[in-house]
């Protein structure tokens, strides 16, 4: 009580000598929006505030004139003067502040980026900024920065550098959009984001804005669960720029070099950034080195015109965790009881040097050139041309030993591969372990008394087992324009149009023959016998050139290419009144897609023709402005989403899907958001209904024997309905200590039956196995957790040091299933995994050196060491007498999260 009556005190004698109030709005030039948490004071004193989440802040002067210094961490301080006297109120408007030299020195194209604007926009968004990535990511995948946002689910699935995942609203990254500057990456054949090829946005992100739902890009884009916007920084800002180093547990170190040129008088501008990122990875045998590079050339010859090129590129080559391991296999290898979180079966060692089964190489740069056109004061024309180069693939195994693919070899004491025992078999030596003898070719050809290794689909013992590489490269150009005029003081009209073309390469190549003298190719029907030695190294050096041709390099196994042309168009009106504002947006696209099968197709009968097909959707929203701090929200639309390509030429074939349609999607949402000074808070509920899909999904057959295949199972007439409530709310006690938590409740349900049809890794029909009714009604949706949570403070001990700390917390998460689990099941359900929470802590220290800036960083991820499963893609329920772990059935393949893992940095900036 006495510290209430205190507080009480200080505030009635503050307003008593106060000669006025000085109120006014910070603004954040990049985001064109407010700047929430900066700090404004009065030069020469110790008053102060900090802009609330509409940016506005408020101050008591006791003097009649001074100065006001307004400052953000990463953002060039500003300050401005004032006069007050008699008790007056005045009101300085809008202040904007602009990125600095010490921040991260990236291109914005901000014309074709849909960003959400707060109390005006009207859909779920979530808004994350450069300070809190670089700060709080350290040697976390780039997705998890997103975890404590409502509704997403984000994991590193089997460890290996870059192959983390994330959900929104239980949908993944084939049906939720990630978009770079407002250029979409999503793979235009079967909609996935490969988080290695983009490792490098940690650096260049200035910031990462989640729309949940149906979202407000004006494209045409896969949107069903939400939009991922990165935004990267502009090239016009001042001369600077920083170095970092960090470094970690499991030897990992990350450097990272960055310069600004600054604006010239002739409009010039450049920005530059290079990294590396090494180390032995959390996860056994999986090892790691990944590069970053970008360009930034920003110029603008008058007022009227601007022009930003980008080009980056995150070169990688990782070994990987390739499959769920089994969770008896965790434990065999664990110690007290305990799974080994490590373990990594899909590995071993060749001379004592890691050899993998489970890898990845790729390089995948992006280059795009922005002009920005004022054509007038209230007409503008933004353009965005754009190139993207994939090179690079999988590794894997192909061939058996005695009818045994290498999964299923005999593992060594430690539980790993037997590399070194594949590599003597293969070259004739006697391995009692993997069974009779290797005997010589004795097929047609000029190889008869040599060793010759052939593919998965010979079962002879003299089939041997090489490794190969699964090459998923590709060509993108892309362009998407955009304009916007004022057609009155409160009314915008938008329309543009977005063109895509992609050619997509696929095939195997080996990487060794482990022994072997030579390798016999079946898979090309117009070549069947053909012997090949050339191998390709899947490293870094191999993907730079990504002009080079694959025209001449030998091919194995399967030999396609996949086309898709895009031609989309969008409008849009948008009202924006102090009070009400709304929208309503409508677009069009014709998708083509064309098929070449090399292999199982004669020449001159190899190429299908173009099957179009018309999508698009029809979405609008209204927010209303109750008061200054209430507001509510309701957006509502549907989508006529055209199938990902596996959906259009069935069967990994040229055979065109009689059953093609459109997926069906509709969604709706409603809103309510609450804004003070201090106490801020959104609330969300949503139903999604996905209907008509097609899904290839992986399946098992004859497991636990020899004859034991990995292969696909296609869905077909798939329907889903997500529905949820979303909580998320932020606080400060003081100007030094800020709280923030949020709560989501998913409800994600298959309706109806579907059915599927089996198919081999090979891509023929599973002799023996028919297709089959899944029971799927009801069932719950797997891989991602539909209740989370999530609770942060961050407080300031003392001038440059702060500490923070996150607790999150994931539960009903329900297990994945194999497509053969519902096979004529009415009574079909998914087990649910158990709970787990995380606890995280940081603290950041930094010393100003004139100009300059040296600041440190410490994170430590999973404090206490949590074992927990992250997810599970079986669903072998737990029945009486089986063996469990934490109530799980140990015969399920599962992946496990991360335990305790730390980083360290020091960065100087200048």
């Amino acid at each position: 009580m006495r510290k209430i009556l205190f507080l009480v005190m200080l505030l009635a004698s503050t307003t008593i000598f106060a000669q006025g109030t000085i109120t006014g709005t910070v603004m954040d030039s990049e985001m064109d929006g407010p700047l929430p948490g900066a700090n404004v004071m009065v030069v020469g004193t110790q008053q102060g505030a900090m802009t609330d989440f509409d940016g506005n802040f408020s101050i008591d002067v006791e003097d009649s004139s001074g100065k006001l210094r307004i400052s953000f961490v990463g953002y060039s301080p500003k300050t401005v003067q004032f006069n007050v006297s008699g008790g007056q109120t005045v009101d300085l408007g809008e202040i904007v502040l602009s990125p600095d030299a010490n921040a991260l020195s990236e291109v914005v194209i901000t014309g074709v980026v849909d960003l959400a604007k707060d109390r005006q926009t009207p859909v779920a968004v979530s808004t994350i900024r450069s300070t809190e990535i670089q700060e709080k990511l350290g040697n976390q995948e780039f997705p998890e920065i997103l975890n404590t946002t409502p509704s997403i689910y984000a994991t590193k699935q089997g460890g290996g550098f870059g192959d983390s995942r994330i959900t929104i609203r239980g949908f993944d990254t084939q049906n939720s959009a990630v978009m770079i500057n407002g250029i979409p990456v999503n793979d235009m054949e079967n909609g996935q984001v490969y988080w290695s090829n983009w490792a490098g946005l940690s650096d260049v992100a200035s910031a990462v804005q989640v729309q949940r739902g149906l979202g407000s890009s004006k494209l045409a884009v896969s949107s069903v669960g939400g939009t991922i916007n990165v935004v990267t920084r502009s090239a016009q800002m001042s001369e600077g720029g920083f170095v970092k180093a960090s470094f970690g547990n499991d030897n990992y170190l990350k450097t990272i070099a960055s310069y600004n040129t600054g604006l010239s008088d002739s409009g010039w501008s450049g920005s530059f950034l290079l990294s590396r990122t090494a180390g032995d990875g959390y996860v056994n045998g999986t090892e790691f080195e990944g590069y970053n590079y970008f360009i930034g050339v920003g110029y603008q010859p008058n007022d009227d015109h601007e022009f930003n090129f980008m080009l980056t590129g995150a070169p990688q080559q990782h070994n990987q965790r390739g499959f769920f391991t089994r969770l008896s296999s965790y434990l065999a290898y664990g110690e007290n009881g305990e799974p080994n979180e490590k373990y990594n079966p899909d590995f071993g060692y060749r001379n004592g040097k890691e050899f993998t089964f489970s890898g990845n190489f790729y390089h995948k740069p992006v280059a795009s050139l922005n002009w920005e056109w004022d054509i007038t004061s209230l007409s503008k024309l933004s353009t965005t041309a754009y190139a993207s180069f994939g090179r690079g693939g999988s590794i894997g195994s192909i061939g058996r030993i005695n009818g045994r693919q290498s999964f299923a070899l005999p593992l060594t004491d430690d539980g790993l591969l037997p590399i070194d025992d594949i590599f003597a078999w293969n070259s004739g030596q006697d391995v009692p372990s993997l069974g009779d003898p290797r005997q010589p070719y004795s097929g047609e050809g000029q190889y008869q008394g040599q060793f010759v290794n052939t593919g998965n689909g010979d079962r002879s013992g003299e089939n041997g087992i090489s490794q190969r590489s699964s090459v998923n490269s590709h060509n993108w150009f892309g362009v998407i324009s955009n304009f916007e005029t004022e057609l009155t003081d409160k009314i915008t009209l938008d329309v543009g149009a977005d063109l895509r073309s992609y050619r997509g390469f696929h095939y195997r190549r080996l990487v060794d023959l482990m022994g072997a003298d030579i390798y016999r190719s079946t898979a090309d029907s117009n070549n069947p016998s053909r012997f090949l030695s050339e191998t390709y190294d899947p490293t870094i050096g191999n993907t730079l050139n990504v002009f080079k041709s694959i025209d001449d390099e030998e091919k194995i196994d399967y030999y396609n290419d996949g086309l898709v042309r895009w031609a989309g168009v969008f409008g849009q009106l948008e009202y924006a009144g102090d009070q009400i504002s709304a929208f309503v947006q409508g677009a069009l696209s014709n998708q083509g897609f064309k098929r070449i099968e090399y292999f199982n197709e004669a020449p001159g009968n190899q190429e299908t023709g173009w099957e179009n097909i018309l999508g698009g959707n029809i979405k609008g929203g209204m927010n209303y402005n109750i008061n200054d701090q209430h507001n509510v929200f309701g957006n509502i639309g549907y989508y006529s989403k055209q199938p990902l390509f596996d959906a259009v030429y069935i069967n990994f074939g040229n055979t065109l899907n009689p059953n093609l349609t459109n997926e069906q999607v509709f969604g709706i949402e409603l809103g309510y958001g609450f804004r003070s000074q201090y106490f801020n808070a959104n609330v969300n509920i949503y139903r999604t209904s996905w209907a008509d899909r097609f899904e290839s999904d992986a399946a098992t057959f004859f497991e636990d024997t020899p004859q034991e295949i990995r292969g696909t199972a296609n869905l077909l007439g798939i329907t889903q309905v997500h529905k949820g409530f979303e909580f998320d709310f932020y606080g400060r006690v003081t100007n030094k200590f800020k709280w923030n938590a949020m709560l989501s409740v998913g409800d994600w349900e298959y309706k109806d039956d579907v059915v599927a049809s089996y198919f081999d890794e090979n891509q023929n029909p599973i002799p023996g196995v028919d297709d089959a009714v899944l029971s799927l009604d009801g069932v719950k949706v797997g891989n991602a957790a539909q209740f989370t949570a999530s609770a942060g403070v961050d407080y300031q001990i003392v001038d440059n040091l702060n500490v923070d700390a996150t607790y999150r917390y994931a539960d009903k998460l329900y297990a994945d299933f194999d497509a053969t689990d519902a096979l004529n099941n009415p009574n079909f359900e998914v087990f649910e995994l158990p709970s787990y929470g995380l606890l995280d802590l940081g603290a950041s220290y930094g010393l100003d050196l004139g100009d300059n800036r040296l600041s440190f960083r410490v994170n430590v991820n999973n404090v206490t060491d949590n074992i927990y499963m992250s997810e599970s893609n079986t669903n072998i329920l737990a029945q009486p007498g089986d063996e469990t772990y934490d109530g799980v059935n140990t015969r399920n393949n599962v992946f496990f999260g991360w335990g305790r893992t730390w980083n360290a940095s020091v960065a100087f900036r200048f």
